[in-house]
């Protein structure tokens, strides 16, 4: 790890120990995670990749309590079960370490009016996002910073999840995981008070184009001009607890709670803090930058619906052989 020294004025020291003490209390979880990216983007809007990452952040968190709700746990092993939530809080774990330092940066340089993007390399952050901060700061370009974001935040979980050769091995070529990513049941879920479903899925989440092309389809859609608020509204309404009955309260409020909320059911997990390569390779993929259409309609609350049901009666008939 880049410690403090002397290269440091007293002033940065004091400022990047503060940066890591709120970055580490506020990564203990996914609750906590959810809650830090919404509060910071209600106090800086203009970093809309903060709404998204809370909105995804919370996705994570339905999904990590499926995985110790009704259904699940009826096809797949306790032992299983663990090793994918694992997988999950891994990944959630190294993007908020890598992106909220990002974001506390910004925010106090706008309280001095002065960029102190130099301090990013201190927190291990990819030289990439260190001129892309430098760009908006100059030029305010909030739709290419959040593209920025997306690149960065894939490419971080990259090597050390994606590529994994434990994970692979018992994640990714996992059977009823295949199913869920063939099924689409894995999709990022945006709800509303009004008990609508929008969203978008990843045909192949091993891959990094796909994750990245996902991400920015996500935010075209959180942003929409008829559609934010909608989100917004819920975002901070509802208090995020992992579990579906958040959102299906409002769109299926007869159907039973079959989940359970995330801190009844998990513990803090204690991390590795291992020093982590810059990505970066002074080139990006052209596609990258690009907000694809998506083929699938983003009003999806009864695909949702008729996808769970599907999921249901695969696991039914898995127990009638067993």
């Amino acid at each position: 790890m880049i410690g403090i020294n002397s290269y440091f004025s007293p002033f940065e020291e004091k400022l990047i120990t503060r940066i890591r003490l709120i970055t580490d209390k506020c990564n203990l979880d996914n609750i906590s995670r959810t809650n830090a990216y919404l509060r910071y983007y209600n106090k800086n809007q203009e970093i809309q990749w903060a709404f998204l990452a809370s909105q995804v952040s919370r996705n994570a968190g339905w999904n990590m309590c499926d995985l110790n709700g009704r259904w699940l746990p009826q096809l797949v092993s306790q032992k299983k079960r663990q090793q994918i939530y694992l997988t999950y809080e891994k990944a959630n774990w190294l993007i908020f370490k890598d992106a909220y330092p990002q974001l506390l940066l910004y925010e106090y340089s706008t309280k001095i009016n002065a960029p102190m993007f130099h301090l990013l390399k201190v927190f291990q952050v990819s030289t990439f996002m260190e001129q892309e901060w430098l760009g908006f700061w100059e030029n305010k370009d909030k739709q290419r910073l959040m593209n920025s974001l997306i690149i960065n935040e894939q490419n971080v979980i990259q090597k050390p999840v994606i590529k994994n050769a434990r994970i692979k091995h018992h994640i990714f070529h996992y059977l009823p995981y295949l199913f869920q990513d063939l099924l689409h049941f894995n999709a990022v879920l945006f709800p509303t008070l009004q008990g609508k479903l929008y969203g978008a899925s990843v045909a192949n989440f091993t891959s990094l184009d796909e994750r990245i092309k996902l991400g920015n389809t996500l935010a075209a859609l959180l942003f929409k001009n008829n559609l934010y608020q909608e989100f917004y509204d819920f975002a901070r309404k509802i208090e995020h607890t992992g579990s579906r009955k958040d959102y299906e309260k409002y769109i299926y409020p007869k159907i039973a709670n079959t989940t359970p909320i995330l801190r009844a059911v998990y513990p803090v997990v204690n991390h590795r803090n291992r020093a982590r390569e810059d990505w970066y390779k002074k080139k990006i993929k052209h596609k990258w930058r690009i907000s694809s259409n998506h083929n699938e309609p983003f009003l999806i609350t009864d695909w949702y619906f008729k996808k769970q049901e599907q999921l249901h009666e695969l696991i039914r008939q898995e127990n009638k052989w067993f």
